[in-house]
């Protein structure tokens, strides 16, 4: 059974003049739908605006809560804050929590959006407005649900917001495998990084995670992973350098969830990025991979 947190609030109206359409996150449930799998879905509430700030400049989360976002910020974003785009900007830091939450209870649970890992303190960035990773595990330490969180960013593109935003913190690993050619073109520096060649297919991939991850578990005993599952390492993908193919995304997704599992550690995850012409396409893939996932580490 697949617990995945969703909300109609997700999905908002394509600003004018951007290329980025929110609609991937309505797409992805009729995705879901389509496959017969049996899931729960659960709605999150906003995130309360003092959690934002705890991790975010307030000034900042003010600009955004009042639409009131410089042009120079929206352009570095990617799109104008709108109402809607400020509303799904506190929902999705809520769904990654309220992901996190149910993966303590079943094992793993997904949220349908988040994953906005280029969020820094006073800015958004790279179709990012409010780093959810970020929120979500420093709300999970404060309030006592996790001790140690493992940020695992498997996104084409480095984690560099939550990197930043988590630096100097014993208490957060941040991992990030990204294509070393990719957005951003100045990388933070994570806990670890794992800069990629552009092209790299699904056995030097498998490899190279086989190799960092057990390490990281071992060492850290993470307990809980916040795992940023992006398909844009997809060798489709329209913003991706490297060359997955569906089934390496698929062994990726089962091998962190097998890894996961035989450490005891729930896993929630994220949906990151995946971008392309054919908007189902995508949505399907990253069905796969909450699907893969739920299966590989047995949620009840």
């Amino acid at each position: 059974m697949l617990h995945v947190v969703h909300h109609p609030g997700y999905v908002s109206p394509a600003a004018p003049g951007s290329r980025f359409a929110f609609d991937k996150y309505g797409l992805v449930m009729e995705a879901l739908g389509e496959t017969g799998a049996a899931f729960t879905q659960h709605a999150p509430a906003l995130m309360p605006r003092n959690w934002i700030e705890a991790v975010h400049d307030p000034a900042y989360v003010e600009e955004v809560l009042s639409l009131s976002v410089p042009a120079i910020k929206e352009r570095r974003i990617g799109f104008p804050v709108t109402e809607r785009v400020a509303r799904r900007s506190q929902l999705s830091p809520g769904g990654t929590w309220l992901a996190a939450k149910l993966a303590l209870d079943h094992g793993h649970a997904a949220n349908a959006a988040g994953g906005s890992h280029h969020a820094l303190a006073d800015t958004g960035a790279g179709y990012c407005v409010f780093n959810d990773l970020a929120i979500a595990a420093h709300r999970l330490i404060a309030e006592g649900d996790a001790a140690r969180i493992l940020i695992l960013d498997l996104d084409v593109h480095q984690g560099d917001g939550t990197a930043m935003l988590t630096a100097g913190r014993e208490d957060i690993y941040t991992l990030s495998l990204h294509a070393e050619r990719n957005f951003p073109a100045r990388k933070a520096r994570s806990t670890q990084d794992v800069p990629l060649p552009d092209g790299i297919g699904d056995a030097a991939y498998l490899a190279l995670l086989g190799e960092v991850l057990p390490p990281v578990m071992a060492d850290f005993q993470p307990d809980l992973i916040l795992y940023q599952a992006g398909v844009d390492p997809h060798v489709e993908d329209r913003l991706g350098r490297l060359a997955l193919s569906d089934a390496g995304l698929d062994a990726r997704d089962r091998y962190v969830a097998r890894m996961a599992r035989m450490a005891g550690v729930p896993v929630a995850s994220t949906l990151g990025g995946g971008y392309g012409e054919d908007r189902m396409a995508v949505a399907r893939r990253h069905v796969r991979s909450m699907l893969a996932l739920a299966e590989a580490y047995g949620a009840d």
